[in-house]
């Protein structure tokens, strides 16, 4: 483990970790909330008891995507039965905004709208049946103005939250122009709504000298905490963001939960009674931003064996009304354009469109998938063209040595190892016997076609924002040896907490069991940064480590001086500390230490080391290290409806020393389950006036069950180790599982080409609905005929 010395004090070095742990690392250790989920046990927001004096909050939003609102008349919503306040721009305190950086997202619309659901009003009663009801009596005039809604339309008006950024490396023009073959064009891949299973919620409680006490499902406690402050008009200490559970979030519930925390502190604050906002699900879906849909453009240069010999790529993304996240966003995108291949010669352009639309934002990803889809279509076009297998194709294309291993942002790619990830799993898979099996039944199936695809995932794990990449902790030892734990990280589902509490517990060298663990609160741990960009083990793990150390340190020097031994004749081991050859158990130890006045509490703090990133040149390390995984998926299309079955899914994914591989295992499940739905089922249908018309699971759908594909074969990388100094050498998990359901969207694609006996292979847009996938078949066979 590394030197976590910078804070000063004292703290111990480094301790090997054995090639055999039998400690509480690397165990396949359940969910600590696990049993109260199925249970119905686990306390979310909405299962907190209501006090009697309880508001409950409702969100006028607007009808229109772009007007002046000409007039606002809320006198009759005031009178209306059981209604105690109602709240709009002019009765914000502070600043009418809850934007995460840019200060373009204000909290409640103020003479201007810029699109259909963002929130005008808010109106506090004492049911949310009565909150409604007033609401429909505001009268709101509109001056419409001209709205753009697509992608199209935004290029089209030079509409942009940003200026086009550009990341190159090589000479693109030049070697395309040099290129043997060429390959153009162009496909569209939609957004995707986050389908929380708690939708937004925030709960709040007013405290003495106007301070106020907020639960808020959140990923960003921090953020919460400060904008809530900021629309108030006081300072952040003045507000508290607790967090226990969310009911999943996704990057949902990184920025967008702050417009409903405010909303709800307003109304506690003014009115010194306790409110809760509950948004209704088709409330949620109309009033939120999703994942960034894309218009992806290329435009790639290839030799005889499919070698890319240079690219230019053109991404435009619809960013909504706001900045929001959207230049992190666009700018991961643009990082994994290469997903796992070297393009020395490239010129990567993107486009962030602003548009009359709600403002999209972080997602699962958060941009990588969007720009590896896009690669990996290719390589299958250039395997089509080629006559050849697309996993030669991409063998070909991996990074290597010889100066074959240098991104398009400059970094050195040093722990590549998805050729060895990419053969182990062809063969135990059996890609290539399948791959001819599936040949000779499309050969003589006339309706029925199946389809193949083996595809690879790199993904970058670091916030891009190299701030923050830091974490902090707070560990309390009681007298009696059971462990508080608390640190900047949020449950949502992922099974963080547990995998914290192992790494606390392997310190001590405990049972899990004895240490508690405590809601996420920014009364204890503060400036915290979102759980996100899968870092939450990375950084709260580290960060919990130094204090367990801090605290260890203490018990070594104070069990040395008491029973007179030299520092490293003291051991921690099986819930027992051992002193020369005194046997003395933990809480022995611990009761001793406090009665010689030992503090046995400490903070903690980890930054990520390594990591730099100059975003005026997009150059530089902006992550720790890589992530790899590959899949093979196997589908069948009926080519006379369009409907398909996933029947077969194999996955070899990397966690390096996996802190806990039943937790990992799940994370790859569903995530590669959610990147399914994505590029399959879940397509958002806005109409040309950008009112979105799937913001129902009638209308939105997302996997079920039934979905799953009927063989579903997970393995961890068994040979796998981070090479960076990681938490026990682990890797995240979160988010580039995800990207493994590339594979399904091509073997669609293959399925498809086999419908035009593999004479075409027609370019699908994402997500390939079964009404995506049958007119794919249609233009397959008209262009096989002619």
């Amino acid at each position: 483990m590394p030197d976590l010395s910078s804070r000063g004090g004292p703290v111990l070095s480094e301790i090997p970790v054995p090639s055999e742990i039998k400690g509480a690392v690397h165990k396949e250790l359940r969910h600590d909330s696990a049993h109260k989920h199925v249970s119905g046990e686990a306390v979310y927001i909405d299962d907190m008891p209501e006090p009697k004096d309880l508001l409950h909050i409702y969100v006028a939003m607007s009808e229109k995507a772009h007007a002046r609102v000409t007039s606002l008349d809320l006198s009759s919503v005031r009178k209306a039965r059981g209604v105690a306040l109602v709240i709009s721009a002019e009765d914000i305190p502070g600043h009418n905004d809850v934007s995460p950086f840019a200060g373009d997202d204000p909290l409640f619309a103020d003479g201007l709208v810029e699109y259909i659901g963002q929130p005008i009003f808010a109106v506090a009663a004492t049911s949310i049946a009565a909150a409604r009801a007033a609401a429909s009596l505001a009268a709101v005039d509109y001056d419409e103005l001209p709205a753009l809604t697509t992608i199209d339309d935004a290029m089209a008006a030079e509409s942009a939250i940003e200026p086009a950024q550009t990341m190159a490396q090589g000479d693109a023009r030049a070697a395309l122009e040099k290129a043997k073959y060429r390959l153009k064009g162009s496909f569209r891949i939609g957004g995707q709504d986050h389908f929380y299973l708690e939708g937004q919620i925030a709960f709040a409680a007013p405290q003495e000298d106007g301070d106020v006490h907020v639960f808020s499902s959140t990923q960003h406690p921090s953020e919460v905490q400060h904008l809530v402050a900021h629309v108030l008009g006081k300072p952040t200490n003045a507000v508290t963001v607790e967090v226990r559970r969310m009911g999943g979030g996704f990057g949902g519930k990184e920025t967008h939960p702050a417009m409903f925390a405010a909303m709800a502190a307003l109304v506690a604050v003014k009115t010194g009674r306790p409110a809760k906002l509950r948004l209704d699900r088709d409330d949620d879906m109309i009033m939120t931003g999703k994942r960034h849909d894309f218009r992806y453009g290329y435009d790639i240069g290839y030799d005889d064996d499919g070698r890319i010999t240079g690219a230019a790529i053109d991404l435009a993304s619809r960013c909504g009304r706001s900045t929001d996240l959207s230049p992190a966003i666009n700018d991961r995108a643009m990082f994994h354009t290469d997903n796992c291949y070297y393009l020395g010669d490239i010129e990567i352009t993107s486009h962030r469109l602003k548009t009359h639309t709600a403002s999209n934002t972080a997602f699962r990803g958060f941009g990588g998938p969007q720009g590896m889809l896009g690669i990996e279509h290719v390589i299958d076009q250039i395997a089509h063209a080629l006559g050849k297998d697309p996993i030669d194709v991409r063998r070909a294309n991996l990074y290597g040595t010889d100066g074959r291993n240098t991104t398009p942002f400059g970094m050195v790619v040093e722990d590549n190892i998805a050729p060895e990830l990419i053969d182990a799993l062809a063969e135990s898979a059996g890609y290539q016997a399948r791959r001819s099996a599936i040949r000779e039944f499309n050969a003589s199936s006339p309706y029925l076609k199946r389809g193949i695809a083996l595809t690879p995932v790199k993904f970058g794990i670091s916030f891009t924002t190299t701030h923050l990449n830091q974490a902090g902790a707070l560990v309390h030892v009681y007298a009696d040896g059971s462990v508080h734990l608390n640190h900047g990280g949020t449950e949502m589902g992922q099974g963080l907490f547990v995998k914290v509490a192992q790494v606390v517990a392997e310190e001590f060298q405990i049972d899990v069991d004895h240490i508690k663990i405590t809601a996420t609160t920014t009364a204890k741990v503060p400036n915290t940064s979102a759980t996100a960009a899968s870092s939450g083990s990375d950084l709260n793990g580290m960060a919990a480590l130094d204090a367990a150390r801090r605290i260890k340190a203490r018990l070594v020097d104070f069990a040395a001086n008491k029973y007179g031994c030299p520092k490293d004749r003291v051991t921690f081991r099986n819930n027992n500390v051992y002193v020369d050859n005194r046997e003395i158990p933990f809480a022995q130890l611990t009761r001793e230490a406090y009665l010689g006045r030992v503090s046995l509490s400490s903070t903690g703090f980890y930054k990520t080391p390594k990591i730099h990133y100059d975003r005026s040149k997009h150059k530089g390390r902006p992550f720790l290290y890589f992530c790899y995984g590959a899949a093979v998926s196997e589908v069948t299309v009926d080519t006379l409806t369009g409907e398909y079955k996933v029947e077969r899914v194999d996955i070899l994914h990397d966690t390096g020393r996996s802190l806990n591989p039943a937790i990992d295992k799940g994370q790859i499940e569903g995530g590669f389950i959610q990147g399914m739905g994505w590029l399959t089922t879940e397509e958002l249908v806005y109409d040309k006036s950008g009112r979105l018309h799937t913001h129902a699971p009638s209308t939105y759908k997302i996997p079920a069950c039934s979905d799953r594909p009927e063989q579903f074969n997970i393995e961890l990388y068994a040979e796998g180790r981070n090479v960076e100094a990681t938490i026990h050498r682990s890797k995240a998990v979160g988010e580039p599982p995800f990207m493994l359901a590339n594979s399904v969207f091509l073997a669609l694609a293959d399925a498809v080409c086999a419908a035009s006996d593999y004479k075409v292979r027609v370019m699908m847009n994402a997500p390939a609905t079964p009404e995506e996938v049958l007119k794919a078949v249609v233009k397959a066979k008209s262009k096989a005929r002619d």
